[in-house]
């Protein structure tokens, strides 16, 4: 499954898995450590998620990662 490796490749990365479980939890008040523990059976292949699942995974894991904090400009004097 082309989708499971690319997805565990982008879930590997630092606190990945977490903010995507975070996002999932908010739309569907389940509690995040549970989305969590669903993710990784996903990924380990014990649990097979839905289309609408998979595709909204998908399109969370293509919006670009943002920056917790921004840079700030000085101010040229």
């Amino acid at each position: 499954m082309s989708w499971l490796r690319r997805t565990r490749k982008q879930l590997a990365a630092s606190g990945r898995l977490t903010e995507i479980a975070l996002i999932l939890s908010r739309d569907d008040h389940r509690p995040p450590a549970q989305w969590s523990r669903y993710l990784r059976e996903v990924m380990e292949e014990e649990s097979t998620p839905s289309l609408d699942l998979l595709t909204k995974i998908d399109a969370l894991l293509a919006r670009p990662v943002r920056c917790a904090a921004k840079a700030e400009t000085p101010l040229l004097l």
